[in-house]
């Protein structure tokens, strides 16, 4: 089959009503190749009318992807499902060029939202509701979920094919109709998506992609045909869908940043806890929502942690993330990358020790290229910025405290409370700590703690603004809507009016 996204245009457009589509607009924004720090493509911003097309072609699609039976729309899933894991290896080639992680990471990124395409297929289980014979009078009571309409997802650049795998697929089962709108920085894994779900057999419509900005997020946000909006990104965008929406009457799930603690304790395993910070920290050079970002050392722990830490960091190798054995990729951008330097010196001004300065080395492609190389601070403090902010990117802050509840309170004075981890040998330990930790993602001598796809994903605070986490039953609960039914077959003679609420007697 034809397919033009693996290989995309100059100039990369939407989908809307089963086709590429060029756009009415003539604003683009430009897509690098961030490891060679160039322009690769540009990309149509939407305007209004391009949304409005995209609203009009999945309202229309609606009447009857919304009607079909349930194990239908799951067997077009299926079949997705299966033309994703044929391609794997050529989204994670996009993933790699647009944004830069490796192809290993990139296709740990497929499989994550494999899983959720492949929990979505069950949705005839999912969907069903309950039932009470004879709850009194001759009644029969029943639920039953629907569909919502048409909904929207708005997504990050950090993981451009799975975010919108944890949106699309759910409201897709459930009876929806999707538009998506990616990040502008790496657009083209979502048409991909687009592609994939034709050749699965998708209705014209159902699925849809606008590229763009703040003016397309708007116009989803305000358009009256829009059901409800996802979103994944930064809080202070989490906040604004969330509001906005809301004052458009939408249904909102806005899933926000992070600032994520792993706690070390003085009997953890220094080995591997500086391992697993290794790969939570600098993994997709730090541009992940789960990232861990700030070390916490209890008592005597810090200098070997820190320590095992620097010895790591300083062996990890840097490159394009298409390069053989490389272990981090470049940043997104170049702006994204002054920014994270900027924090780098902010943390020095701040009084921070800087113990490996990403700064340095930056020699030959990765001069050209958009990249930082792993950071390291110590004896970082709640005040400075490069504990507040989140940076995102491969900058690893270490606070030292003296005792666990000394760590837990630290914690839970962040306004961000996304994920966190603890590493220690003590079930005692491990049992406080996840019974006193006020943050929505726990793992225990486990870095990054991302739920399996039938469970449900999102954080607490400032990093999920909304009553629904994302994918999972939670997923399914979002969009949908309940429906509860009574029914009663009346005899052949009228008992007359009724002024009694029915009642089981």
């Amino acid at each position: 089959m034809n397919l033009q996204f693996i290989n995309a245009a100059d100039l990369i457009g939407h989908w809307i009503n089963g086709h590429a589509d060029a756009g009415a607009g003539t604003r683009v924004g430009e897509v690098f190749n961030p490891a060679e720090g160039r322009v690769a493509r540009q990309v149509s911003l939407a305007t209004r009318a391009d949304v409005d097309r995209a609203v009009a072609a999945a309202r229309a699609a609606f009447a009857d992807w919304g009607s079909a039976a349930p194990q239908r729309r799951a067997r077009v899933l299926f079949k997705f499902r299966d033309l994703v894991d044929k391609y794997s290896t050529d989204i994670a080639k996009l993933l790699s060029a647009e944004h830069g992680k490796t192809l290993p990471d990139a296709l740990g990124e497929v499989q994550r939202g494999l899983e959720v395409i492949e929990f979505a297929c069950g949705i005839p289980q999912l969907l069903k509701g309950q039932h009470s014979h004879g709850i009194g009078g001759g009644i029969d009571h029943w639920s039953q979920r629907m569909p919502l309409g048409v909904a929207a997802g708005i997504t990050p650049f950090n993981f451009p094919f799975m975010v919108p795998m944890w949106m699309a697929p759910m409201a897709l089962a459930c009876g929806n109709t999707f538009i998506l709108k990616p990040s502008e920085r790496d657009p083209s894994p979502s048409l991909f998506a687009a592609e994939l779900l034709r050749e699965a057999g998708l209705p014209a419509g159902a699925f849809n992609v606008i590229q763009g900005d703040k003016e397309a997020v708007d116009a989803l946000l305000e358009h009256p045909d829009v059901a409800a909006v996802s979103f994944v990104g930064s809080t202070p965008i989490a906040k604004y869908i969330q509001a906005h929406g809301i004052a458009h009457g939408k249904r909102v799930q806005a899933l926000g940043g992070a600032k994520n603690h792993m706690v070390v304790m003085p009997d953890a395993d220094l080995d591997g806890a500086a391992d697993a910070l290794i790969g939570a920290a600098y993994g997709s050079a730090g541009e992940r929502c789960m990232a861990i970002s700030v070390a916490v050392a209890v008592g005597s722990c810090a200098d070997e942690l820190v320590a095992r830490v620097l010895e790591r960091a300083r062996k990890l190798k840097v490159g394009a993330g298409d390069a053989a054995n490389v272990e981090m990729g470049p940043l997104v951008t170049g702006v994204h990358r002054d920014k994270v330097a900027g924090y780098i010196a902010a943390g020095v001004q701040e009084g921070a020790k800087l113990v490996l300065d990403g700064r340095q080395g930056l020699k030959g492609e990765l001069a050209q290229g958009f990249f930082i190389n792993p950071t390291l601070f110590d004896n970082v403090t709640p005040a400075m910025s490069i504990y507040r902010d989140e940076i995102f990117g491969p900058v690893l802050c270490v606070v030292r405290v003296p005792t666990f509840a000394a760590a837990v309170e630290l914690i839970n004075r962040n306004s961000f409370a996304n994920g966190v981890a603890c590493f220690t040998r003590d079930g005692g330990t491990a049992q406080a700590f996840i019974q006193k930790i006020e943050v929505g993602m726990v793992g225990i001598n486990v870095p990054i703690p991302v739920p399996m796809a039938w469970h449900s994903f999102g954080g607490w605070k400032a990093s999920l603004f909304g009553d629904h986490h994302i994918y999972g039953e939670e997923g399914v609960r979002f969009y949908t809507r309940y429906k509860a039914i009574m029914q009663r077959w009346p005899g052949s003679e009228s008992k007359g009016p009724e002024f009694v609420m029915p009642v089981n007697k």
